[in-house]
């Protein structure tokens, strides 16, 4: 990733997280639920991967194809199930803008260490207003749950909606951390 190492780790390490936490999702009775989960987990450790400063670890050529490969197939399968729900749109557009990264960092090895220097302008726009809008929409409905809406059963840390809402928005900054830094 372009730009300085502190924001990169500091970014790294939310994806991480983040990614930590939606394994932890993945134990939900709702299948539903585990699927996303399964889905935002690849998201957050692959982003965290991307995330890594050029300075303290550039990967070797081969690893952005694979990059471009593992989240293509991730955005097949969104595709599928996106026919069920829409909010694997969202899942489908997050693993495309991962897949054009990795394309766009393989086609470009020597530059990592500029700023600016390569991409589609009007690709990287069209995701960065597409993520922006979701991250202000995402942090608009970002409110706690009332009590009614939890039920009376003890509720697991995989289970909490705010949670998971908390976790697709830090995603969603990540990802226009990302896109601007490209």
């Amino acid at each position: 990733m372009h730009g300085p190492a502190s924001p990169g780790w500091l970014l790294v390490a939310l994806c991480a997280a983040t990614g930590a936490y939606c394994l932890l999702r993945m134990r939900s009775p709702v299948e539903e639920q585990r699927r996303a989960a399964g889905s935002e987990a690849l998201m957050g450790f692959g982003m965290a991967a991307m995330a890594v400063p050029a300075a303290a670890f550039s990967p070797p050529s081969w690893a952005w194809p694979v990059y471009a490969t593992v989240f293509g197939a991730a955005a097949l399968r969104a595709l599928w199930t996106a026919r069920r729900s829409p909010h694997h749109v969202h899942h489908l557009l997050g693993t495309a803008a991962m897949v054009y990264m990795a394309l766009v960092m393989a086609a470009s090895p020597g530059h990592h260490h500029e700023h600016g220097s390569s991409g589609v302008p009007l690709v990287t726009g069209a995701l960065l207003l597409y993520f922006v809008g979701y991250v202000l929409l995402s942090g608009a409905r970002l409110v706690p749950v009332s009590a009614t809406a939890v039920g009376t059963g003890s509720v697991g840390w995989g289970d909490r909606p705010e949670l998971a809402r908390a976790c697709r928005l830090s995603m969603g900054i990540g990802m226009v951390a990302m896109l601007l830094t490209l």
